[in-house]
């Protein structure tokens, strides 16, 4: 299997953890070892009374229990975990596909999500969002992209990194289009449970009919990447055995401090995402006055949730340019397209973390001293 460089990841490699402002990371404000153990009474003495021995492969029954309790009508044994989205991502891709296979992905997207789907010698049709309708995917093209040979369906709703969610009318018209056919819908929802408004907040993939699949983590929504636990739930129980079955040649288990921790934060999710939603929406107010200020520089779709923005910027600059320059210059980190394989147009804005404010700031006094 060769695949291609993850742009994205070795771009944040090679310069998030030197930035001294980070201004386009897609994670929620995260909380301290302290801070999550105050949650929950009697957390500290039983951290430190844990064996650090092998945990149950595909993750510990309470764990599991925790995860399905986010959701409607799923249970434990619904639920597998893996070390992060990331290798969630891959092991659906490695025991659900096979070469020829063709597969629909809503574009633009984290690269993993088709990149892994064309290095197992898959077809990958690549299924456009439109920015002048705010970044809409249109369903109705789907039935010229579809094939006899469609297995599976990727979307990501809210969305990285546009901010765009997908209206449930919509979510159930693909799932009906789907089931029609056979076709598997896998839903990357790492952002779910940060819709701006809550009444814009979908069913997951998983609680719908057919066995489609959603994914999770502890990464975005909850803000505590570093624990690297993420899980994917499906009522297919053919696939949950193919999921477990790889996940013995990838990682067998995870590690059992992550799994102690990310319960601890299952358990107490509704303080620790009302703290990230509060963040997120102070931090979308203050995008929007500042791109109502540099409208001449830049144009923006205002998101509807997650942690990202996708503005163009406007004139001839490439993003890519204007990036590395802001970086140089004022030491603020943005993202631009061209790691996302989208053009050099559009540059990514992350409004997840409490210092947002500041690392703004910074940027708004470079571009005084730029554009005046």
């Amino acid at each position: 299997m060769a695949i291609r460089e993850f742009r994205l990841e070795r771009f944040l490699a090679e310069r998030e953890f030197r930035a001294p402002y980070v201004l386009g990371a897609s994670d929620s404000e995260t909380m301290s070892v302290q801070e999550l153990l105050s949650l929950e009474p009697g957390s500290e003495e039983n951290l430190l009374r844990m064996r650090l021995g092998y945990v149950e492969p595909a993750g510990s029954p309470w764990l599991r229990e925790a995860i399905a309790e986010q959701y409607s009508g799923i249970t434990p044994d619904e639920v597998v975990t893996f070390n992060g989205a990331s290798e969630g991502i891959m092991a659906f891709m490695m025991a659900a596909l096979r070469p020829g296979d063709h597969v629909i992905v809503q574009f633009p997207a984290y690269q993993s999500l088709y990149e892994i789907a064309r290095s197992i010698g898959c077809d990958v049709t690549l299924w456009r969002m439109d920015e002048k309708k705010g970044w809409s995917p249109d369903i109705g093209a789907l039935q010229d992209l579809v094939r006899p040979a469609t297995k599976v369906i990727v979307i990501n709703s809210p969305h990285n990194p546009t901010g765009y969610q997908f209206p449930e009318g919509d979510v159930r018209a693909l799932v009906r289009f789907a089931e029609e056919r056979g076709i598997t819908i896998f839903s990357d929802e790492v952002y779910r449970f940060l819709e701006h408004r809550a009444d814009d907040r979908l069913p997951a993939m998983a609680e719908l009919p057919g066995g489609h699949v959603s994914l999770g983590d502890v990464s975005k929504a909850y803000g505590l990447a570093g624990l690297r636990v993420g899980w994917i739930v499906t009522r297919d129980r053919d696939l949950l055995g193919r999921l477990a079955s790889y996940k013995d040649y990838s990682t067998i288990c995870n590690s059992a401090p992550g799994e102690f921790f990310a319960g601890i934060a299952l358990r107490h999710r509704g303080k620790i995402v009302a703290r990230n939603l509060e963040i997120v929406r102070r931090n979308v107010g203050l995008l929007e006055r500042f791109f109502a200020d540099w409208s001449g520089l830049f144009s923006w779709v205002r998101p509807r949730g997650g942690t990202t923005a996708f503005p163009r910027l406007k004139g001839e600059a490439g993003a890519s340019a204007f990036c590395t320059d802001l970086l140089e210059s004022a030491g603020v980190l943005l993202v631009p397209a061209t790691v996302f394989e989208h053009g050099d147009a559009h540059i990514r804005f992350g409004y997840g973390r409490q210092d947002m404010p500041e690392a703004l700031e910074r940027l708004d006094g470079y571009l005084r001293t730029r554009f005046g």
